[in-house]
């Protein structure tokens, strides 16, 4: 993928502004998000730092039915890992 002048342009595809417009919000998107996980790691680098300990919490939401377990997802492990946190095994 190539940017010119802040727009994104896939290879070998035509230009259409609609397109571009999508690009653009995806890029954008992809930005925000990166840069609220380098936020959310400089946090608990802080925490770390000043000696205490974080955790993350997964509970189910009101009216949830009871599960019989619960597993990661691959995505759920790169963030925790991005962040700089190890998911516990029982």
């Amino acid at each position: 993928m190539n940017r010119r002048a802040g727009r994104a342009i896939v290879q070998g595809m035509s230009s259409d502004a609609h397109v571009d417009r999508l690009m653009g919000k995806l890029v954008r998107a992809v930005e925000v998000s990166l840069k609220a996980t380098e936020a959310a790691r400089d946090a608990v680098a802080e925490i770390l730092k000043r000696g205490a300990e974080t955790g993350i919490f997964f509970a189910r939401g009101r009216g949830a039915q009871p599960s019989a377990g619960f597993e990661l997802t691959e995505q759920d492990r790169d963030f925790l890992r991005s962040l700089s946190i190890r998911p516990d095994r029982d």
